[in-house]
């Protein structure tokens, strides 16, 4: 009676290890490269499973938050896949480095050449982008993945916060804070003081090391004349 109770103690548990640790459901998602800090540029990958026995993906849409437009994306050349990257007029221009922009990207399109993502296999679509917002925690995206079965997929979801994982949700890139550290004017001027306290540092190392090793030199070559006068000393005593 007690072994069956721990056999079935012990499958229960077994079951409860399968469902824990079974993987959750694959989503098109988007992650940086490092860091994608606020007020930056980064480069962030979009990742997408193909999640069909029996169909490949041939389509990617990624539509770009209106409320924090960006005036400058970039793709890089995926093999067997064009990229399109399409921009729209902009209600309220936006300022980067002294220059208005009136224009920023709404949405890229990558459309496969060939036999897209199959069954089984994921993709990752590079994109270099920015002005990232200072006055924001995430970028949400939205993206639409359509199969060459005429299946589409919308992950257009936002994930509300407290709340479980929606069945098909947006992609969302989380950012960082500014870091003065960072190639900013401030980092430099930090580097350049700690550049020339260690040029300082080193300098009057190599300065007391000099003063040291000359004293020594005067001091050996002293010593040395002392005792050469004592002998001549004591030469003149013995023929005196």
């Amino acid at each position: 009676m007690k072994m069956s109770r721990i056999a079935a103690a012990g499958t229960v548990s077994a079951a409860a290890v399968i469902v824990l640790s079974a993987p959750a459901f694959a989503h098109v998602s988007v992650s940086p490269e490092g860091q994608a800090a606020k007020g930056g540029y980064a480069t962030v990958n979009f990742k997408v499973p193909n999640e069909m026995d029996d169909a490949s993906t041939t389509k990617l849409e990624v539509s770009f938050p209106a409320d924090h437009p960006l005036a400058s994306v970039m793709t890089q050349p995926v093999p067997g896949w064009t990229a399109k990257v399409t921009k729209s007029k902009l209600d309220k221009p936006l300022e980067i480095h002294g220059e208005k922009i009136d224009e920023a990207v709404t949405k890229v399109t990558w459309t496969a050449d060939g036999k897209g993502i199959q069954p089984g296999t994921f993709q990752k679509f590079p994109v270099s982008m920015g002005q990232l917002p200072e006055d924001a925690d995430e970028l949400v995206f939205k993206a639409v993945q359509t199969y060459d079965n005429k299946e589409v997929v919308r992950w257009i979801e936002p994930q509300q916060k407290g709340q479980e994982e929606p069945e098909h949700p947006a992609p969302a890139l989380p950012l960082t804070a500014a870091s003065d550290g960072h190639g900013g004017a401030a980092g430099t001027a930090k580097s350049d003081d700690k550049s020339h306290d260690t040029a300082s540092a080193s300098s009057d190392s190599d300065s007391s090391d000099t003063t040291a090793r000359v004293l020594g030199i005067v001091g050996i070559v002293v010593g040395a004349a002392g005792v050469a006068f004592g002998v001549l000393a004591g030469r003149r005593r013995v023929t005196g």
